[in-house]
């Protein structure tokens, strides 16, 4: 790609702006849902720039007002499952998870700019880049609970890594972060004002220094309010720190905060399959040495979702394909859920590995 030269190819922009390469998500309609194509045309970019002396710095945005990424493209997935091909779900994850890792580490800094809808496979794209901007409309969340799902594309490793026991919080509500939670919660590193992003990215490719984006960040960077995250630490931690998710609930349901019996209420309507392995999940995830070994973790736990339980099916048609926000959860009380349930989900052996 020429300098200015921009292409919109496979739902993906490309295009080079003097020593930055610029990578933008391009289905607005879509809220830039995440679908094969698009992994694959971000991972060539990325390739393509990787060794080219040129290019110093990479920022990933989205087209549209609205987000950078509302998550993977979960119709797709459902289709797919539903239909017994859950071997097409397999190749898509492994291509996700490895775009994941390699902005992860990425040799040069990689800048994403998690303005608005920012959630599931959006989280995976931003939030392992080496800068993460969000503005005062980012909405951040692993909201894959809802589906009856369990985080992934490095999320279990993020909310691991929470302060106190904001993972747990996190992951079995699907609770949606502003940008200062984002930031509390290690999601973000820096609030930039929506409408001086293109003052940044132009400061990052017009600089005299523009390898160091961070320093170049923290001169749009504002203080952001409070977190409202960091004020709910007390009954956040005293009942998510609970060893089950039965044991969570009661401790929800005698604390006098109203967001707590909030929480509880929308627990409840989850699935019990998908809260226990969530819950393993990102307690596993604080033992494991990093980015690869969650996303192998995730791996076989998406995998296993995909190719055993009925509940992901369920809860992307409740909420994405009919919209009926009635999903009918099997088996539908945590009372029900097999003692070994996190033991098949963990030991699950994906068809085909995830790193080769």
């Amino acid at each position: 790609m020429r300098q200015g030269q921009s292409a919109s190819v496979d739902g993906v922009g490309v295009r080079v702006e003097r020593s930055v390469g610029r990578l933008t998500l391009d289905r607005p309609r879509a809220l830039n849902a995440l679908d094969i194509a698009m992994v694959a045309r971000l991972r060539a970019a990325l390739d393509a720039w990787r060794d080219d002396p040129d290019i110093a710095v990479v920022v990933l945005d989205g087209a549209g007002e609205r987000g950078l990424c509302a998550g993977g493209d979960v119709r797709a997935l459902h289709d797919q499952v539903a239909a017994g091909r859950a071997a097409e779900a397999s190749s898509f994850f492994r291509d996700e998870y490895a775009l994941d890792a390699l902005i992860a580490e990425y040799p040069k800094p990689v800048v994403a700019f998690a303005d608005g809808i920012t959630m599931g496979g959006g989280v995976g794209l931003a939030c392992h880049a080496a800068v993460r901007i969000v503005t005062e409309r980012s909405r951040l969340a692993m909201p894959e609970t809802r589906i009856g799902f369990t985080p992934d594309v490095g999320g279990s490793l993020l909310l691991a890594r929470a302060p106190g026991r904001l993972g747990e919080y996190l992951a079995l509500t699907g609770e949606t972060m502003d940008a200062a939670d984002a930031i509390y919660a290690g999601f973000a590193d820096h609030l930039v004002p929506a409408d001086r992003l293109p003052d940044l990215a132009e400061a990052l490719a017009s600089r005299a220094d523009p390898a160091n984006p961070t320093e170049i960040a923290l001169l749009f960077d504002e203080t952001p309010e409070p977190a409202r995250l960091a004020a709910a630490r007390v009954w956040i931690d005293e009942a998510f720190a609970a060893a089950s998710v039965p044991e969570i609930l009661e401790r929800l349901d005698v604390r006098a905060e109203p967001e707590a019996a909030a929480a509880a209420a929308a627990m409840r309507a989850l699935s019990p399959t998908a809260l226990t392995v969530a819950l393993a999940a990102v307690r596993r995830a604080r033992e494991l040495p990093g980015l690869r070994a969650a996303l192998a973790q995730e791996y076989g736990l998406v995998l296993w979702f995909a190719h055993t339980q009925p509940d992901l099916v369920e809860g992307i048609r409740a909420q994405v394909v009919d919209k009926d926000r009635s999903p009918r959860w099997h088996p539908p009380s945590l009372a029900e859920v097999p003692e070994d349930v996190v033991a098949q989900a963990f030991g699950f052996v994906p068809p085909v590995p995830l790193w080769t």
